[in-house]
């Protein structure tokens, strides 16, 4: 399997080919993540992980299309980053992009905001986000959560983060997709 963790930083994953733009992490390529296309082939990767990065490129939807073009057919990208409600998102001044249990709908087909922003098609495996551990320990993050194994509770979430989240605030959210490319988009 051949992985590669997206601005790696010092904690480079296991295995991984580590890519960032600091020359002082465990990076084994220098690149500038804003700066498009990346230094790989199409179809390279069967894993992409992009941990706490996302937050900071300056063109969330370019940064997607290079990990999904980079990405094998069938493979999958993980993402963590700060949910925006995250009193300490504002803790690194770099951190330009809120996101949300939404913001990659724009990449899902059926759950689009506008169907011409990309033709970028990815597959949601799972979404997670956790809490604060008070609102974790009185069961509010696995009702959050629900979704994940009844979809019929996905309101719970959107009822979370359109009233409650700046109360309970939320804290990292987690997601899998596995890419989706033009001819496994034509059987679907």
């Amino acid at each position: 399997m051949k992985i590669l963790d997206v601005g790696c930083g010092v904690n480079k994953f296991e295995g991984a080919i580590g890519l960032d733009n600091n020359p002082r992490t465990g990076a084994d390529v220098i690149h500038d993540l804003g700066e498009v296309p990346y230094p790989f082939p199409d179809n390279e990767f069967d894993l992409i992980i992009a941990s706490h990065v996302v937050e900071h490129v300056p063109d969330v939807m370019a940064f997607i299309g290079e990990l999904h073009r980079i990405a094998k057919p069938g493979g999958h990208i993980r993402i963590a980053t700060p949910h925006y409600s995250n009193a300490d998102w504002a803790n690194d001044p770099t951190h330009r992009n809120h996101i949300n249990s939404y913001t990659f709908n724009t990449f899902q087909p059926g759950r689009q905001v506008f169907d011409f922003y990309t033709d970028v098609q990815l597959r949601p495996v799972s979404v997670y986000c956790s809490l604060a551990g008070l609102w974790k320990a009185l069961g509010v993050e696995f009702l959050v959560n629900l979704d994940g194994r009844m979809p019929s509770m996905r309101f719970l979430r959107k009822f979370w983060e359109q009233y409650l989240c700046y109360i309970i605030r939320g804290k990292e959210l987690r997601f899998e997709f596995e890419v989706v490319k033009d001819a496994e988009a034509k059987k679907s």
